[in-house]
C-alpha cells in the first residue's frame, strides 16, 4: 500500500518555474515506477512524466519535455517535479501517481494516486 501527498501549487506566471513534491508512505515506495499527470477542465487526465525507482529510465509527454523534469529521493520517499518556462496551457491540477509496471504511460496503469495540487499559469 502507497499513500501519496502532493504539495507545491500554485499561481506563477507565464515563463515562470514552480517546484512540486510528493510525499509517500509505504515501505515499497522504491519499487514503484512514479508518474506525474495533470488535468485541465474539461479534459482528460493525461500523462506529464514517469521515472523507474533507480531514477533511470524516465519517460516525458512531448508537450513538457526540455520544460518538466522529474526527479525522487526514494531515501526520503519523494518524488519531484521541477517545471520551468510554464506556460497558461500547463494550468491544470497535477497528480502524482505510482504503478508496478515498468514506466507506464497510461493512467489506467497506475495503481495509487494522490489527491492532486492545482496549478495555474496566468499574467
Amino acid at each position: 500500500q502507497v499513500q501519496l501527498t502532493e504539495s507545491g501549487g500554485g499561481l506563477v506566471q507565464p515563463g515562470g518555474s514552480l517546484r512540486l513534491s510528493c510525499a509517500a508512505s509505504g515501505r515499497t515506495f522504491s519499487s514503484y515506477t512514479m508518474g506525474w499527470f495533470r488535468q485541465a477542465p474539461g479534459k482528460e487526465r493525461e500523462f506529464v512524466a514517469a521515472l523507474r525507482w533507480g531514477g533511470r529510465p524516465t519517460a516525458y509527454a512531448d508537450s513538457v519535455k526540455g520544460r518538466f523534469t522529474i526527479s525522487r529521493d526514494n531515501a526520503k520517499n519523494m518524488a519531484y517535479l521541477q517545471m520551468s518556462s510554464l506556460k497558461p496551457e500547463d494550468t491544470a491540477v497535477y497528480y502524482c501517481a505510482a504503478a508496478l509496471k515498468l514506466l507506464p504511460v497510461s493512467k489506467y496503469e497506475y495503481e495509487y494516486w494522490g489527491q492532486g495540487t492545482q496549478v495555474t499559469v496566468s499574467s
